[in-house]
């Protein structure tokens, strides 16, 4: 037994190195006028939706907290208080292969009413990748380890983590904000 928890340790040294590397290198291949692009959409707009499928969805409501934390108007696409999108608001869609019906149907809906449809995706070609009128792209090519380490879509949804919570350091500057200011807005739990 004492060699089984070995191996397991050793998994994890060798997971969790593997996730940072893969997930750092991601996002350094990211052009830093797309992400100031994507922070002037989100801060020009008067409302903003955040949509994810699955585990990117669980992305996407951090992601859409911090933004009210800092002073936007957010909302989680699917929940029953989160009102109509409109003409000048913005719509960020997290999708990491960029087929699924739901991301595809969203982005229909943003596209007609004539919203922003920022997009984060991990194939850049894919069809959701084409509706969007800003692009993120995290780019994985795919190793022997993957499956191991990062099953499924453990790469994107990391990487995705990473980028918007660096996307609210960039919008926390941008719009004067402190945790002083987003601590006030922090939602008290009971």
């Amino acid at each position: 037994m004492p060699a089984r928890v070995d191996d397991s340790a050793s998994t994890f040294v060798l997971a969790q190195r593997y996730l940072a590397e893969r997930v750092t290198q991601a996002l350094d291949r990211i052009n830093p006028k797309a992400i100031t692009r994507a922070v002037d959409i989100l801060a020009a707009a008067p409302q903003l939706f955040v949509y994810g499928a699955g585990r990117s969805g669980i992305i996407g409501r951090a992601f859409a907290m911090r933004l009210v934390q800092a002073g936007l108007r957010a909302y989680v696409i699917g929940e029953s208080v989160t009102p109509i999108v409109h003409r000048g608001d913005a719509v960020f869609i997290f999708s990491a292969q960029g087929e699924s019906y739901s991301s595809m149907q969203t982005a229909n809906i943003v596209r007609r009413e004539g919203a922003e449809l920022i997009v984060l995706t991990a194939r850049g070609s894919s069809k959701i990748a084409h509706a969007a009128t800003h692009l993120l792209t995290l780019e994985f090519e795919e190793d022997a380890d993957r499956p191991r380490f990062a099953p499924l879509g453990t790469l994107f949804e990391e990487a995705s983590l990473r980028l918007t919570d660096a996307l609210v350091a960039e919008l926390m500057r941008a719009r004067d904000e402190t945790e002083d200011s987003m601590r006030r807005r922090h939602a008290i739990m009971v």
